[in-house]
């Protein structure tokens, strides 16, 4: 049997579609698109939040940092304790190292000396370690404690007692400098300014009010270092303008004591980065 004209071979075999693949072809063509859209963008959302939370419990486990003010206060408050924190073998030291100038020995070089500590006293109020004068300056700068010790020089000769007033700041420290300072001095030159500490059975017992001969002042941050000098032998106040070379070896010794007391308390202090993490 032969197959009809305008027929082509095989093609009556060729199935027919699927209607209901049709059907669903149709269908998937014409889905609305909006669902999609906000499955996408819950999705962003929901990756914004998790960003968020994420940089959230980083910044709570990262060390917080000081602000440059913050810095500078917590600066001055380690400073400000020290007085109390450190041993007081190490604000004042056994011995302590000074120079006499050349000028007072007719030479070229500075003669190297030292002092060795008598004793330490027991903290006292400013009124009560200073004398009149110096205790009113103090007093209108807040002034809040005073420590002392003594010192007697290598010949035995001299005694300097040293004093750290602890005062509010560094601005009130330099003021006390400068007002005991202008505060003048008499015939004798003796400043307003630390009263001795005496310990019984030294030399330093019969360094009392009456025998100072020189008094010096220095500042570092909140502290005003004070220094007294005396004659070890009890010898009562003389004018020492007449003897240059007593001038000068007191003058070498106030300061001199007074420099080494002041470095362990005037040390920069650390800068602080962060609290409580380990590599602060």
């Amino acid at each position: 049997m032969q197959p009809e004209p305008g027929t082509p071979d095989g093609e009556d075999s060729a199935p027919w579609p699927d209607p209901a693949a049709a059907t669903s072809s149709h269908a998937v063509r014409g889905r609305p698109w909006w669902p999609v859209g906000l499955t996408v963008a819950a999705l962003v959302l929901g990756l914004c939040g998790l960003a968020g939370s994420t940089a959230g419990v980083v910044n709570q486990i990262l060390p917080r940092r000081f602000s440059a003010g913050q810095q500078r206060q917590i600066m001055v408050w380690e400073m400000l304790r020290r007085w109390r924190t450190m041993p007081a073998g190490k604000i004042f030291p056994a011995v302590v190292s000074y120079q006499l100038s050349g000028s007072a020995l007719n030479a070229d070089s500075e003669l190297a000396l030292t002092a060795h500590r008598l004793g330490i006293a027991r903290q006292a109020s400013c009124a009560a370690a200073t004398d009149p004068a110096a205790g009113r300056v103090l007093d209108r700068l807040g002034c809040g404690a005073v420590v002392r010790a003594t010192y007697l020089d290598s010949t035995s000769s001299m005694i300097v007692t040293v004093g750290v007033a602890v005062l509010p700041g560094s601005v009130q420290a330099s003021t006390a400098v400068r007002r005991l300072s202008a505060a003048g001095a008499g015939p004798d030159r003796l400043l307003p300014g630390l009263l001795p500490a005496t310990f019984p059975g030294t030399l330093a017992s019969r360094f009392g009010d009456g025998q100072r001969q020189l008094n010096w002042d220095v500042s570092v941050g909140p502290y005003l270092i004070m220094s007294t000098v005396g004659y070890a032998d009890g010898r009562p106040r003389v004018g020492l303008l007449t003897d240059a070379y007593a001038d000068q070896e007191m003058t070498s010794l106030a300061h001199g004591t007074a420099n080494v007391i002041r470095g362990p308390l005037g040390a920069a202090a650390k800068v602080p980065i962060c609290p409580g993490a380990p590599e602060c």
